[in-house]
């Protein structure tokens, strides 16, 4: 079969000819419609996200949208290694599995799934979201960040704050429910004032898709000016904005900040699934917005090269 061929830790894939996956029990064929090219897929591939294997050579890709043996549309998440999504066919465990809505295309699933995901799951099944709570989504101009202000309001948050570096796009961000936008460009010191206003009006949970400086900020900000006694709930999502930050001990005695991360491990893969599938159930409906580029599964080792986070890019075979 024609797949994306990862041979070597650190290297781009290459379009070639990898084997076929063979059906077990409790495994099925998948044919696949759509995959996508994550973060996590990019960090599994070169041996450096918490949860890689090391199988190589390998195709990569963690999730997709395909046709199962019965015929059906279905989403399917972490396929049997070493046959990833990135190919014309994978091997996924039957409980991995399930139907997508009519309604949504393959390439705006295979889109959706894992930024969605990631808001999801951190909403409902770490923070526990409760209607009419403040929500502010730390790195709100990417793929997930954009969907977790849409979901963060569909679950009935009445506030989300939106942060971001890529001011031009403010305006869309409004558009999409923010209702306060904060730009991360500022220097520090008003980087401090601007979170200790929000702060001070009470924050409830933090979506953290960065780390890193804007993070620290943010944690200090929180511990001055957040009600005595009223908890912050933050959830650490991702961390393109640094793998560490300065915590200072102070900040946690001096206020009810609840630290906690979603991911896989924190989240249970049932869970996952769950969060996924209740996602794209919701996603026609409510009217989820996600910027897609498909591209042919060819031209896979010119799109691994891409870092930007938007607009998503959708492999198809």
């Amino acid at each position: 079969m024609k797949a994306a061929i990862v041979a070597e830790a650190g290297r781009s894939p290459i379009y070639g000819d990898f084997r076929n996956p063979t059906p077990a029990s409790g495994k099925s064929i998948i044919k696949v419609n759509a995959s996508t090219i994550s973060h996590v897929t990019r960090g599994r591939a070169a041996g450096t996200h918490y949860s890689s294997e090391g199988t190589l050579p390998c195709v990569p890709g963690i999730d997709g949208v395909g046709v199962d043996p019965e015929g059906k549309r279905v989403y399917f998440l972490s396929p049997e290694q070493p046959f990833g999504a990135m190919a014309e066919f994978s091997l996924v465990d039957d409980r991995h599995r399930f139907t997508i809505p009519d309604a949504l295309s393959d390439e705006a699933a295979a889109a959706m799934a894992i930024p969605g995901m990631s808001s999801w799951a951190a909403l409902v099944e770490r923070a526990i979201l409760r209607p009419g709570e403040t929500v502010l989504v730390n790195g709100a101009t990417g793929a997930s960040g954009r969907l977790a202000i849409q979901i963060a309001k569909h679950l009935g948050a009445k506030k989300v704050i939106a942060t971001g570096r890529q001011v031009r796009q403010f305006d869309d961000l409004r558009r999409l429910g923010a209702d306060a936008v904060i730009a991360l460009t500022e220097d520090r010191e008003a980087l401090e004032q601007l979170f200790k206003r929000e702060f001070s009006q009470g924050v409830d949970i933090v979506l953290d898709y960065l780390w890193g400086p804007s993070t620290e900020t943010l944690v200090i900000a929180a511990a001055k000016a957040s009600p005595e006694g009223v908890p912050v709930r933050f959830v650490q999502i991702g961390s393109i904005g640094g793998a560490n930050i300065n915590l200072p001990g102070a900040a946690l005695r001096s206020t009810a900040l609840q630290l906690m991360g979603s991911g896989i491990g924190s989240v249970p893969l049932p869970k996952m699934l769950k969060a996924i599938q209740n996602m794209l159930a919701a996603a026609p409906g409510a009217g989820f917005e996600i910027a897609t580029e498909c591209l042919p599964l060819a031209s896979v080792t010119d799109a691994w090269s891409r870092l930007d986070s938007s607009p998503r890019i959708v492999l198809v075979p």
